[in-house]
């Protein structure tokens, strides 16, 4: 699957993002494990809420971490969620 920029990005119901104390870091869970997510995958995914598109997602990391260029990064990152069923658009 492709990641489509002109569409809205939803964590799915069939998966929670969760802090893990045991692990101290974001991971998400579902029926058959866990993932164990990086500080920055998990920035990205709390931003998955339903209200925003790409642009949106990546606007809103550059401002919160005052960096810009990484629309590539984030991109790259949503197509693995996406191809993972961790995210999901309409």
């Amino acid at each position: 699957m492709t990641l489509n920029p002109d569409l809205t990005i939803t964590f799915s119901p069939m998966h929670r993002l969760q802090w893990e104390e045991a692990q101290q870091k974001d991971v998400i869970l579902y029926p058959e494990g866990m993932v164990e997510l990086n500080q920055s995958s998990a920035e990205i995914l709390k931003l998955c809420d339903g209200s925003r598109k790409l642009e949106q997602i990546v606007a809103d990391l550059e401002q919160k971490f005052s960096t810009r260029g990484l629309i590539n990064d984030v991109t790259s990152f949503l197509e693995v969620a996406l191809n993972n069923g961790w995210i999901k658009q309409p």
